[in-house]
């Protein structure tokens, strides 16, 4: 009868896991990159975010620089990944939106810069950290969160959010 007691936790343990698991996750960023020039760019970045295993679909809107990635349920993929995309091919971003559940919000390093809106199923947010803004308006949020200890440490693995919705 133990060893049924037993059994019976661990697969409910294993299947709470990996539901939690699933409702963590981004399901859209929007990137809007800085220094494109020319159609090769954008296909550098384009080409450089559906590496990812995770991408669904990459959306390119060549007026304002900005890539829509749409991604796979159950994904756990963090801001910094996209950052990291953009820079290997050569350039930089200016601006991400991030859609996720609220979920998100609590299960990873992501730290709040105003309050988090109730009762929805989805949430859309902006990382304002540096190299997630450009350099310009990273130095206006540097003044209007200043009595945010950790803002301006510039912790990698630190997200500094503010909810758009």
């Amino acid at each position: 009868m133990k060893k049924i007691n037993i059994v019976y936790v661990l697969v409910a343990s294993m299947v709470l896991m990996f539901s939690m698991k699933s409702n963590a996750q981004i399901s859209k960023a929007e990137i809007r990159a800085t220094g494109l020039t020319c159609s090769m760019c954008s296909n550098a970045i384009n080409k450089q975010l559906k590496s990812l295993p995770e991408v669904v679909n990459v959306e390119t809107d060549l007026n304002t620089n900005t890539f829509t990635v749409t991604l796979k349920e159950g994904n756990e993929l963090s801001p910094k990944v996209f950052k990291e995309k953009v820079e290997k091919a050569g350039f930089f971003i200016g601006s991400l939106v991030v859609t996720a559940k609220p979920e998100t919000i609590a299960k990873n390093s992501y730290i709040l810069v105003n309050d988090k809106p109730n009762n929805v199923t989805e949430i859309q947010f902006q990382v304002i950290d540096k190299g997630y803004v450009t350099e310009k308006e990273y130095k206006k949020l540097s003044k209007s969160y200043k009595n945010v200890e950790t803002y301006a440490s510039n912790n990698e693995d630190d997200f500094h959010i503010k909810i758009l919705n």
